[in-house]
């Protein structure tokens, strides 16, 4: 069978033989034949535990509407003029409205980058901003400790609306809701507090209750609140295909229901060799970002099977940190090992990436250079079906394989 997967902007096709294939992880069937702008002006007009943001804000106040940075999916263009026109029903002044880009520990972006997250007339029409770890105010901390520190426009912010996709987050439980303040719009410092929480129980993917880095996060919420959120789920296609908008916690809450509904597959077994996609750009912008499809993967391959990672990682590894410590290692081992003493945001990641490198062998796709791939404990492969032709090889014949072209998305179980 011949299977598509994204990688950068130049998809891949691979062919399985059918006896070796056990199957297409793909989300399920959902209800509904509306998407788009459409499912998020009726999730504006059915809110969730809140009334309707046009009887939110008042004329006159600062309003920040906080939304999601390059490497993330959310079609931002297609959500912020339906909520500019609440905002404009209530009497808001457009000078009075800030969209903020939150960057995490991301870099800034360009203005061009700028303008296709907002779209062109929504740039043209209120101030667009990435937000600035350097430029923040203090506004606690948390029970588990976490400093508030929130930039500038966001803490400084009279009303404060929230936009995300939701997504299964490997330690976190789930993207969205309380994420675009802690970590997005907030300090490394703090960002790298909330996210030490990522070794404690609890912290996985799928997982809210009993989840101390989720619990952390919206804890953040009683020194900076959020007043309101629109939160979507997006197909395969990275359309939009359900929001929930209202509460920061009841409706995030109802966009994981759904969430569950359409990308939580289970599985008969788990296979031999699993290929996994991050579903293309820009999720698979850098390795970093990768990350999320090869953490999924895992819970989908056999102890000592093989896993096939596909993502363009056309900007190299992606952050600092993480590439410091991934590059410097002798072996997975000392990550794993170094993790549990030296908490460090970006070197994380390093320890996710090789806590799988325990389990299974990785192979990985991509445009990043061959040598550096294996010095950092992975085979490289210029495409998906040479890689699956050595994996079968090494195998055996019979070998089982499961394919997961969205792997980031899909939790397996």
């Amino acid at each position: 069978m011949t299977i598509e997967f994204g990688f950068g902007n130049a998809p891949q096709k691979v062919d399985i033989p059918d006896k070796n294939l056990l199957g297409i992880i793909t989300p399920n069937a959902v209800p509904g034949s509306e998407k788009g702008a459409a499912v998020v002006d009726a999730a504006l007009r059915a809110t969730i535990g809140s009334p309707r943001l046009s009887e939110i804000v008042k004329p006159g106040e600062k309003v920040v509407i906080i939304t999601s940075d390059i490497t993330r999916p959310l079609p931002s263009y297609e959500i912020l003029p339906s909520v500019l026109n609440e905002l404009r029903g209530a009497g808001v002044q457009r000078a009075d409205i800030t969209v903020v880009f939150a960057l995490g520990s991301h870099r800034k972006h360009t203005k061009d980058e700028q303008i296709r997250l907002a779209g062109a007339e929504t740039y043209a029409a209120v101030k667009c901003v990435d937000s600035d770890p350097g430029d923040c105010i203090h506004m606690g901390e948390t029970s588990a400790g976490t400093p508030v520190d929130i930039t500038r426009t966001v803490a400084e912010a009279d009303k404060r609306i929230a936009l995300g996709n939701i997504e299964y987050h490997y330690f976190a439980g789930y993207s969205g809701g309380a994420k675009a303040v802690m970590p997005g719009a907030s300090t490394r410092a703090a960002i790298q507090a909330n996210h030490s929480r990522m070794t404690q129980p609890g912290a996985a993917a799928g997982v809210l209750e009993g989840n101390p880095v989720r619990a952390d996060i919206e804890d953040a919420l009683r020194f900076c609140p959020l007043d309101f959120i629109v939160n979507v789920v997006l197909d395969e296609r990275k359309e939009i295909v359900f929001a929930a908008a209202g509460c920061p916690i009841a409706a995030h809450r109802a966009g994981c229901r759904y969430l569950d509904s359409m990308y939580k597959i289970a599985i008969p077994e788990r296979a031999d060799i699993v290929i996994a996609s991050q579903g293309g750009a820009p999720k698979d912008l850098n390795l970093y970002q990768t990350q999320k499809a090869l953490d999924n993967a895992k819970n989908a391959v056999k102890d000592g099977g093989a896993i096939i990672l596909a993502g363009s990682c056309r900007e190299g590894l992606g952050e600092a940190v993480f590439e410091d410590w991934i590059t410097k290692a002798n072996d997975p081992r000392e990550l794993i090992e170094r993790i549990q003493v030296d908490f460090q945001l970006g070197g994380h990641k390093a320890a996710a990436i090789a806590l799988v490198l325990e389990k299974a062998s990785v192979s990985l796709v991509s445009e990043l250079d061959p040598a550096l791939v294996k010095s950092i404990f992975m085979a490289p492969f210029p495409t998906i079906q040479a890689a699956l032709a050595d994996a079968l090889a090494r195998r055996g014949p019979g070998a089982t394989v499961l394919a997961m072209p969205h792997a980031g998305s899909t939790l397996v179980i």
